[in-house]
């Protein structure tokens, strides 16, 4: 990346839930004309666009842009990170200047699964099919069972994250589920695969997310200031050999957490807030411990005490995360980091924040630092 860091410039969101009449290309457009609102900019403005989950094509005719650098990535989470990564790189390089990223999802209302007969996304192949390894959510099972195993970690450890999560999507209006959880409402809640209960998994549900980023010269030509990508890192952990990976996917985010943190001249103690992929309540813990924030092993001790929670000393997912605010696949938690650092959060703002990581562990590990401070 080149000394003057890309930055954000401009968010956008729909509304999240049940968005029935609305396709995946019309929930990308509705953020992305929330983002260029924001930004201060109009369609014509924007030379480059990444898609993901909604293709280009779709975007770019109903918007009516005319990008001269266009990536368009698959639909699975882990690429928000990748889309930023590739935004960042574009504009370094000089192919586009400012860039538009743009996540439509409407597997609510089309009934998308994630595992089992008839789903889309190649979770089951034929090596894990006949050991019932038919889900992401059965990978992640073997994974907290042996981080039980070799750690002692308790439902009532993992139980902090979903009730936390929660808290905060309490604060968050635009948050699917805002109904409290209290311990005893998660440890009687169902297993869906054991050892793994439903309060453990993400929510389903419509709707759109899309950023601006800009040349870092150009940054403070918009309305609002500038959020900047001051590192960003991803490293491949692909095959079914690698997954699920006996280290819980430690070795590669402590790879691009390092490699992350060093372009942006942070430490780990410079962190206001985290942004955790948490497709699975575990997967927060095994990124905690992957990140170095805490020893291996010692996430579930590490997150009592509010630790996590805003107010705490290192708050994370203060939108209510893909748990309890929607799945929108890393991309929604990415836009509460800009408005966090922005100081729009209302009730849930981290007060002071200059500085946040996000971090997605998954075949393709990614972190990516915001900072105010170019």
């Amino acid at each position: 990346m080149s000394d003057i860091k890309p930055a954000v410039v401009g968010v956008g969101t729909t509304t999240f839930g049940k968005l029935p009449g609305h396709t995946a290309a019309d929930l990308g457009a509705w953020a992305l004309t929330e983002a260029l609102a924001d930004a201060g900019i109009s369609a014509t403005d924007v030379d480059g666009l990444v898609t993901s989950r909604v293709g280009y094509e779709s975007i770019a005719a109903d918007m009516r842009l005319r990008p001269r650098w266009v990536s368009s990535l698959p639909a699975e989470g882990r690429m928000c990170g990748v889309a930023v990564h590739q935004a960042a790189a574009a504009i370094a390089t000089g192919e586009a200047h400012t860039v538009a990223l743009v996540y439509g999802n409407d597997g609510a209302t089309a009934r998308a699964t994630y595992g089992g007969a008839g789903e889309a996304y190649g979770t089951a192949t034929a090596l894990t099919l006949p050991y019932g390894l038919t889900s992401p959510g059965a990978f992640y099972a073997l994974m907290l069972q042996r981080h039980r195993h070799l750690y002692g970690t308790s439902e009532e450890q993992l139980a902090t994250i979903s009730m936390t999560f929660r808290g905060h999507a309490r604060l968050n209006p635009n948050a699917v589920m805002r109904k409290p959880i209290s311990l005893a409402d998660y440890l009687t809640s169902r297993y869906v695969v054991e050892p793994m209960r439903l309060l453990d998994y993400c929510l389903i549900n419509d709707g759109g997310v899309a950023m601006i980023l800009t040349a870092g010269d150009r940054a403070h030509d918009h309305p609002k200031p500038p959020v900047h990508v001051l590192g960003i890192a991803q490293r491949a952990q692909l095959g079914n050999s690698d997954f699920p990976p006996e280290d819980f996917w430690a070795g590669a985010i402590r790879e691009v957490g390092d490699r992350a943190l060093a372009q942006a001249d942070r430490i780990r103690n410079d962190i206001d807030a985290l942004m955790i992929y948490d497709n699975f309540s575990c997967n927060v813990l095994f990124t905690l411990e992957g990140l170095g924030y805490c020893g291996i092993g010692e996430g579930g001790t590490f997150i009592q005490g509010d630790r996590l929670a805003v107010g705490g000393p290192l708050p994370t997912n203060t939108s209510g995360g893909h748990l309890s605010e929607s799945y929108m696949q890393g991309w929604g938690i990415s836009v509460e980091a800009i408005r966090q650092l922005r100081g729009e959060c209302g009730d849930r703002q981290v007060h002071g924040a200059r500085t946040i990581q996000y971090a997605c562990a998954s075949p393709v590990v990614s972190s990516v630092i915001y900072g105010m401070d170019a």
